[in-house]
């Protein structure tokens, strides 16, 4: 959950708790609204600790631009742009104007994005 949602839902949530009870509570309520204020308050406490234990967003997008000139002799590996190993991450990755790789032995010279 991004962190600008998370705060709203937190604010909101602790106005929900606090304002309408405690206006409900300060009339002398019936039967009728101390339900209502209890639900009501209830509710605003599950969406404050939902809201409170959400994970934040972990999304990255990566990046690569005028990558190029990925060179590896006898038995290595050369990456000039983006390595994510089993597609790793949650957000896009983009290379641009990519060329050159040139690899040797058990090779893989990669000049954009490596996902392997």
């Amino acid at each position: 959950m991004p962190q600008g949602w998370k705060i709203t839902i937190l604010v909101l949530a602790a106005a929900g708790i606090v304002s309408t009870p405690l206006i409900w509570l300060l009339d002398s309520p019936d039967a009728g609204q101390l339900t209502g204020a209890s639900v009501q308050a209830a509710v605003g406490i599950a969406a404050f600790l939902w809201a409170l234990f959400q994970h934040p967003e972990n999304r990255t997008d990566d990046a690569a631009v005028r990558t190029g000139q990925a060179h590896a002799s006898s038995g290595g590996t050369a990456v000039a742009g983006i390595k994510r190993p089993q597609g790793q991450g949650s957000g896009s990755a983009r290379a641009e104007r990519t060329g050159n790789a040139t690899a040797e032995g058990d090779g893989k010279a990669i000049t954009g994005i490596d996902y392997s």
